[in-house]
């Protein structure tokens, strides 16, 4: 069965080529051009991944985004004109996996397109393993009072479940699996993004921020992820 891919761009040649090119490279792509089509197909068709414009009719593309990661763990990768370090850092707070400016080269694009594809692949293969009876390094990470069960993908705060977006709970299972060792911005960020991403390292502190917020006693003085001064962080034992 071949990935399911949405793009949401409101300019048609730009919406007509992305969609030839992901169709060449054998992806099933349905197409919106505006934010609120986006939200009608995206759940009705339940795509592997959105390509997503930040300027768009109606609602724009940090909405849609907004709302989307409420509902679906699908990747998103936002495209915008602007390259302004704000935009970025506002789509990956809402939930954005990976972000291009325009112009930017298809290959490049279908690269990034490709490695987000694949990484959802690795995930839904650990997890059908799992409730298959398939063996796994490790069912549960035990860190204090804080627990990832692996087979059922969710962690819990004592007996409370975290709300965890997909980075969020990649990156704490990546922590959670090296505690105790100091692990530099570029290292988590190749491990957990990827070797390709073409993001920066600000993207891992952005998502440390939001664990610390959910798991921190008191996240201005965090106790758990700790910051080590011009290296990187370390997720205390």
């Amino acid at each position: 069965m071949s990935d399911k891919v949405l793009i949401v761009e409101d300019d048609l040649t730009l919406r007509e080529t992305l969609e030839y090119n992901l169709v060449r490279q054998g992806y099933e792509v349905h197409t919106a051009a505006d934010g609120r089509a986006a939200l009608e197909i995206a759940r009705q068709e339940q795509p592997d991944l959105l390509v997503l414009d930040v300027m768009l009719p109606g609602l724009d593309g940090f909405e849609v985004c907004r709302v989307l990661r409420q509902e679906m763990s699908a990747p998103i990768l936002m495209l915008t004109a602007r390259d302004e370090e704000v935009d970025k850092v506002v789509g990956l707070e809402i939930g954005a996996d990976d972000y291009m400016t325009k112009p930017f080269s298809m290959r490049e694009l279908l690269a990034r397109v490709k490695a987000q594809l694949r990484r959802v692949r690795l995930t839904r293969e650990e997890m059908t393993s799992a409730a298959e009876g398939g063996v796994v390094e490790e069912e549960k990470i035990v860190v204090g009072d804080l627990t990832i069960d692996l087979a059922r993908h969710e962690a819990l705060l004592g007996k409370e479940p975290l709300s965890l977006k997909p980075k969020e709970y990649e990156l704490l299972v990546f922590l959670a699996r090296n505690r105790g060792l100091v692990l530099s911005r570029d290292l988590i960020l190749e491990r957990v993004w990827g070797w390709d991403y073409g993001g920066g390292s600000r993207t891992v502190d952005v998502h440390v921020r939001w664990l610390r917020e959910k798991i921190e006693p008191d996240p201005a003085n965090p106790t758990r992820i700790v910051t080590v001064r011009g290296v990187g962080y370390r997720l205390e034992e």
